[in-house]
């Protein structure tokens, strides 16, 4: 569900501002009548963008608009089919996900996304269970879900299915593909300070990524133009039509606080629904490692989150916040294009070590780009 008119805020009104309230309230995080966007609705917002992983901001934008539409289902609730142009979302999806792993029925990831591989599942789950199989979650196959119990629980299928494929890729970087996403861009310039800006450094930092991953074989894809500045969905569609091994995001950060400081890393996960990309965990543990071994950014460490690009992309993705902008220190160093490069070359380090067997991996901070396996 798409936000009809982007970014809502304390102060708006209207029929969108009720529309919020009232899903806010059915939630149960949110009592009392509300025709404006006041503190108590900001702060429900705020609430509920903690528990789903998401930017904790108080504002609804498109991402929380649709997190908030998405909250409402319960399986059941309605029938689930897969449109390929516009896959269903929402938690009746990931409980069902949730359910066929459980049974054994292979899903890619628990994601709240109906997209092809669950389609494949319920498919599936219908032929072994006599139904017609038309991956169409209908009455009949929620029946059949709620009957049937798992002769074990526990464990995760969905994790050692992409550790496998990992393993069979191979440690060699020659004949992968990496799509390289710099944040923001056109006339979004992201965090500003100290003269920079964060879509410019993005920008720069990937063409160094692009260039160091060419060197090794490696087919690297840049998500926008110098000059673009596609949405998040745009660009996780865009990593996914190049059938990507890994995806990364580049940004900067920045705060009101001049203090704040340091790099962190982000990958898809749902405490809520106890959902992880465990490849993507691995990966931004190995970026976030790699980069504060090598320089002297604050340790910020790693996160679960269900950002747009974490979730939305078929294959483990990061994001990377850099430094801050708006802090002296960080923003002296991001400013020097020989710390941009010890940047790169810990990424491409990072996306080495993820193929790389742990009889052949290097400790932290070690390896250097001519020992990359090509």
């Amino acid at each position: 569900m798409e936000s009809p008119h982007g970014v809502y805020r304390i102060g708006d009104s209207g029929e969108a501002v009720a529309e919020i309230v009232g899903k806010l309230q059915r939630l149960g995080l949110l009592t009392g009548g509300h025709d404006v966007y006041d503190e108590a609705t900001a702060n429900a917002v705020r609430g509920f963008q903690q528990e789903r992983g998401l930017m904790i901001d108080g504002i609804v934008g498109p991402q929380t608009y649709r997190a908030i539409d998405d909250a409402r289902w319960r399986l059941g609730d309605r029938l689930l089919t897969y449109v390929p142009s516009h896959p269903m979302s929402g938690d009746d999806v990931l409980s069902l996900q949730a359910k066929l792993q459980e049974l054994g029925f292979a899903v890619a990831r628990i994601d709240g996304i109906f997209a092809a591989d669950t389609q494949r599942a319920v498919t599936e789950f219908q032929r072994n269970m006599g139904l017609p199989a038309d991956g169409t979650c209908g009455p009949s196959t929620f029946k059949a879900l709620q009957r049937i119990r798992p002769m074990a629980t526990g464990g995760r299928p969905d994790a050692l299915r992409a550790r496998e494929a990992v393993r069979a890729a191979g440690p060699r970087l020659s004949g992968k593909t990496v799509v390289i996403d710099p944040g923001h861009g056109g006339f979004d310039y992201g965090w500003e300070g100290y003269g920079l800006r964060e879509s410019d450094i993005a920008y720069d930092l990937a063409a160094r990524i692009e260039g160091r991953l060419g060197a090794t074989g490696v087919r690297a894809y840049l998500s926008r133009g110098r000059d673009q500045g596609p949405d998040e969905l745009a660009r996780a569609a865009f990593a996914n039509e190049t059938d990507a091994n890994l995806c990364v995001s580049l940004h900067t950060d920045g705060s009101m606080n001049p203090a704040a400081q340091g790099v962190a890393t982000y990958f898809y996960g749902n405490d809520l629904h106890g959902a992880t990309s465990s490849v993507g965990e691995q990966f931004a543990g190995l970026v976030q490692r790699e980069i504060v071994a090598r320089t002297d950014l604050l340790n910020c460490h790693t996160h679960a989150k269900t950002w747009d690009l974490l979730r939305r992309t078929k294959m483990p993705a990061v994001r990377l916040e850099i430094g801050y902008v708006t802090n002296p220190h960080d923003s002296a160093r991001l400013a020097d294009p020989a710390f941009r490069d010890v940047i790169a070359e810990a990424i491409v380090v990072a996306i080495q070590r993820v193929y790389l067997p742990p009889d052949q991996d290097a400790a932290t901070g070690m390896l250097r780009f001519g020992q990359l396996t090509v």
